[in-house]
């Protein structure tokens, strides 16, 4: 996406977009159905923490570590292969998001780097900064061609100007292009689909649509696959408006089912306290 041009809110542009709106919608009404809830009354503190554990599985599983739920809850030791580093590093930055919630809308790209520092954990010697020409990026699950670092520095910063400039645009619409430009630009050495849906999370919590984080989109990103999700991604980095508005409801439907999941954690909980 370009985030320069003669449109001052080009987010805000991207809400007129066929079907923008609807999902807007259908997504403030999921979440409210959740945050509704009997349970949230009285035990929002345990929802928050299912959602984040489930959250960081879903990111993990797009990531390429796909491990069943139980085994990411009973696991206490992530540093063996890659799929539990990979594992680890999406706990770490669930943890990590809401304490980095304050220093987003002032300065996004060093909460970028903030969160790529704790994905990666001293893996490399690039860890939290921008990857430079002739540097490798260790992202196999994402095929798509790679900007270079100029391109790569320009449009970071155009990313972090819409951010700290705000706008009208919804919550789902600044969280998708965020999400969707992270993941084509590709910023880091590792890690960047892990630092793209924790830096969504941020948007979603950060907005307000989903103060409590109780509505993990990693979730929904997953519930799909990754071909459906790889698939919603070519949409952005086409982008079209057709292409957009795809990806963008994609991002929408991914947190209506995240909603879902935290629902079902709420009707557990009542049928347990019955």
């Amino acid at each position: 996406m370009s985030t320069t041009g003669a449109n001052a809110d080009p987010l805000a542009a991207l809400g007129s977009l066929p079907g923008v709106a609807e999902s807007v919608e259908s997504v403030r009404k999921a979440v409210d159905r959740v945050y509704g809830h009997r349970i949230m009354r009285r035990r929002s503190n345990e929802i928050t923490s299912e959602a984040a554990l489930r959250g960081a599985r879903g990111s993990a599983a797009l990531s390429g570590a796909d491990w069943a739920l139980e085994e990411v809850r009973r696991r206490t030791d992530f540093s063996g292969d890659d799929e539990a580093r990979t594992v680890g590093a999406a706990l770490r930055l669930t943890a990590e998001a809401g304490q980095l919630l304050s220093i987003w809308r002032q300065s996004p790209l060093r909460v970028l780097a903030r969160l790529h520092l704790v994905a990666a954990a001293g893996e490399e010697d690039t860890v939290g900064r921008p990857r430079q020409d002739g540097e490798p990026v260790d992202e196999p699950l994402v095929d798509l061609p790679l900007p270079d670092a100029a391109e790569l520095a320009g449009r970071l910063e155009g990313l972090s100007q819409l951010i700290i400039a705000g706008g009208s645009a919804p919550a789902l619409v600044t969280a998708a292009v965020v999400h969707g430009e992270l993941l084509a630009l590709r910023p880091f050495g590792t890690h960047n689909g892990l630092v793209a849906r924790a830096a969504e999370r941020i948007v979603l919590v950060g907005s307000g649509l989903d103060p409590k984080s109780v509505c993990p989109a990693e979730v929904g990103h997953a519930e799909p696959g990754r071909a459906a999700y790889l698939a919603a991604l070519e949409g952005y980095v086409s982008g079209t408006p057709e292409g957009m508005a795809t990806w963008i409801a994609h991002c929408g439907r991914a947190i209506e089912l995240g909603a879902r999941e935290s629902t079902a954690v709420c009707e557990a909980l009542q049928r347990g306290a019955a």
